[in-house]
């Protein structure tokens, strides 16, 4: 596989690790359990917060795929930020409400899109 393909897959990877982590209750219930094992002290609030989680997930994804240190620091940074941004995507492909903030709502990128051109017969009668 070509370096390209690897990061796309560790960014997934690390999306769904954290999300997991973050917001399922995983197999047989073994997350809900380790989160509640975790408490209020570090772990569980690094559990908790999905932004948090992500940089933890996304630090040994970097470190195994980066060539140099460079390649590591932007590549934990971005694998994280990946993950973020696929997590606020997420309900707009059918899935469950995100981790955190509002759901994501694809008429907003309408902003984005440049103006429509002027109807040339706003009122219908020219033919």
């Amino acid at each position: 596989m070509n370096a390209a393909v690897d990061w796309a897959l560790a960014a997934l990877a690390v999306w769904r690790v954290t999300h997991l982590l973050a917001a399922e209750d995983g197999p047989g219930g073994i997350v809900v359990r380790l989160r509640r094992r975790a408490g209020h002290g570090w772990l569980g609030e690094a559990l908790d917060c999905f932004h948090c989680l992500s940089l933890w997930v996304a630090a040994p994804a970097a470190a195994c795929l980066a060539v140099g240190w460079r390649q590591g620091l932007l590549g934990w940074l971005g694998l994280s930020a990946a993950a973020i941004l696929l997590e606020r995507a997420a309900p707009a492909w059918g899935g469950g409400p995100a981790a955190f903030g509002p759901p994501f709502d694809p008429a907003s990128l309408s902003a984005l899109a440049p103006p429509a051109e002027p109807d040339p017969n706003p009122r219908g009668d020219l033919e």
